[in-house]
């Protein structure tokens, strides 16, 4: 699976959301090897988008047909600056994946400061996260051959989150300190109106 992450910023979040829904009727079935999309926008403005494929091969091939171009434009109309893409080759899932059912998602975006430890440790913690997190249904992650990574977790809502958060497990809590211990330049992009999609 390939993955690609736009990060937008936009003052026009019903546009944005129109383009986004106008995508998907119109030009999603064309999209070979295009295997869904998660949106959304942050409080502040901040649009995020994680588009994955079943290949890099095929989101180029997407990326070239001109209906793709011409939608593109219009998509970006909507944005203050220009957007920042940002592709992972290297790529896993978490609890089988995301889930279009979810009503809350979170992207974290940072820097690993010893990847092989933090990829282990994303491995350990599948199983715990099922028996103490319930609410987690899912996630992805992207890393880039500099450490970089950009995770998606799906959650079944907010304030569901938010409880399991509060209420962490001892094991969790170990866990959370060791994953703080082996990340850096966090950044966090909250989407409480996730658009979930498909193929």
């Amino acid at each position: 699976m390939f993955i690609q992450v736009i990060e937008a910023r936009t003052g026009e979040p019903r546009g944005v959301r129109e383009e986004l829904e106008r995508w998907q009727h119109e030009l999603a079935s064309g999209a070979h090897g295009w295997l869904g999309t998660t949106a959304g926008l942050t409080s502040d403005g901040t649009l995020i988008g994680v588009v994955r494929f079943e290949s890099v091969e095929a989101a180029r091939q997407n990326s070239s047909r001109p209906e793709q171009g011409h939608w593109w434009a219009d998509f970006a109309r909507h944005f203050e600056g220009e957007a920042r893409f940002d592709d992972y080759e290297d790529t896993g899932l978490m609890s089988g994946g995301g889930s279009d059912t979810a009503g809350f998602v979170q992207v974290i975006r940072g820097h690993a400061r010893d990847v092989a430890r933090l990829r282990s440790l994303g491995q350990e913690a599948d199983g715990l996260l099922r028996q103490h997190r319930p609410e987690i249904i899912g996630g992805s992650i992207g890393w880039k051959p500099d450490g970089d990574f950009a995770q998606t977790v799906y959650f079944t809502s907010e304030a569901a989150a938010r409880k399991g958060e509060a209420n962490a497990s001892p094991e969790l809590r170990d866990f959370m300190e060791s994953w703080q211990g082996l990340v850096e330049n966090l950044r966090f992009f909250d989407l409480r109106e996730p658009w979930l999609t498909s193929a």
